[in-house]
């Protein structure tokens, strides 16, 4: 049994042939247009980093969160940071942003339905990461190792006078 076929226990989920998955690829780039191709850059690059992916993940796994109960779920990002985050989401469609017109203000986010399907599409990502984590984890020690080799550090302790 190929344990790539079978998924993990995290994440299950059989692996289509690369073959099909080239195809597939092919079909979608082939579906862009010109202006498209611009629009997928844009999206993947906001929409597949660090915070926009915590807050995808935050409001997909406990549903409506106000502003504070996200930064509070995203370890180190700044208030700055998820604001312009939450903006760069809802401006795409992948959350909905429900002011309630209340003085203080409240404010909440919620995954969109477009928002769910990134989430969604991110679990074979989240998987082969799972699945190859321990070889990524051996690659950078030989890269590390073999990086070091040839540049050693300099010595810090002894400084020139």
């Amino acid at each position: 049994m190929d344990p790539r076929e079978e998924g993990t226990p995290v994440i299950p989920q059989k692996t289509p042939s690369f073959d099909e998955l080239l195809r597939q690829s092919q079909e979608a780039c082939d579906a862009l247009s010109t202006d498209d191709d611009g629009l997928k850059r844009e999206i993947l690059t906001h929409a597949g980093n660090r915070w926009s992916l915590g807050v995808v993940h935050a409001l997909g796994v406990a549903g409506t969160l106000r502003h504070a109960a996200l930064a509070r779920r995203l370890d180190g990002v700044t208030q700055r940071m998820l604001t312009r985050t939450l903006r760069q989401l809802e401006r795409d469609g992948l959350i909905v942003r429900h002011d309630h017109g209340e003085v203080p203000p409240r404010v909440d986010y919620c995954l969109s339905e477009s928002g769910r399907g990134l989430l969604v599409g991110m679990l074979p990502l989240w998987r082969w990461v799972i699945d190859n984590a321990a070889g990524f984890r051996d690659a950078r020690q030989r890269y590390d190792e073999k990086s070091s080799s040839k540049h050693p550090s300099p010595d810090l302790s002894r400084r020139q006078e």
